[in-house]
């Protein structure tokens, strides 16, 4: 009888102190961080229509032209598997995207300078899906920023983090950043000039 109460009292214990709720936490962390993948994924494939569409336009902004190409080169060079991703990994990743953010930036810059380029359905349709990658990316990163402060918060407080210390032992992981160049272009306020 003794034994048949330990069992339901540890059974029951466990089922509210994390022991289902910190790898399903892991399992988003996860899924959260391949969801930021895709959505780079996808920003990569458009860039080099957008790329096309200006060159036929501004023929004489090569250099942004060709700092754009180089960095979507850069930025889709750099893998990471999300089971495996360390937080220098992460680190890495998120400055060759930052890099890609910065050319991109420049280069929808150069259409003010070209209103033909403006006007062009092609270029506009473009400019709207890379708008639009930007805005899921965003929230891809917000969402993977938020299943690391869940999964954190599980294996760092109590009750949840003594099952972690107890049965798995995963330890708290890092959480995305902005990259240094990101940082300074946050800080300095963009030129308008007409």
């Amino acid at each position: 009888m003794k034994s048949l109460i330990l069992i339901c009292t540890t059974a029951l214990m466990l089922t509210g102190c994390g022991w289902q709720a910190i790898p399903q936490a892991k399992n988003d962390v996860d899924a959260s961080l391949a969801e930021v993948t895709n959505q780079y994924k996808r920003r990569a494939d458009l860039i080099p229509n957008l790329v096309a569409v200006v060159k036929g336009y501004a023929k004489h902004e090569q250099d942004t032209l060709t700092a754009v190409v180089n960095a979507r080169a850069k930025a889709t060079s750099i893998t990471i598997d999300p089971s495996k991703a360390t937080p220098e990994q992460v680190q890495k990743y998120s400055e060759a995207q930052g890099s890609l953010s910065q050319a991109l930036g420049k280069l929808l810059m150069v259409s003010e300078r070209y209103p033909d380029l403006k006007a062009d359905r092609n270029f506009r349709d473009l400019q709207a899906q890379l708008e639009g990658t930007e805005n899921r990316t965003t929230i891809a990163r917000q969402r993977y920023i938020q299943s690391i402060n869940a999964f954190n918060n599980l294996v760092s407080v109590p009750p949840t983090s003594w099952t972690n210390s107890l049965f798995y032992h995963f330890e708290k992981l890092a959480q995305w950043t902005v990259t240094d160049d990101e940082k300074k272009a946050v800080e300095q306020a963009p030129k308008v000039e007409f």
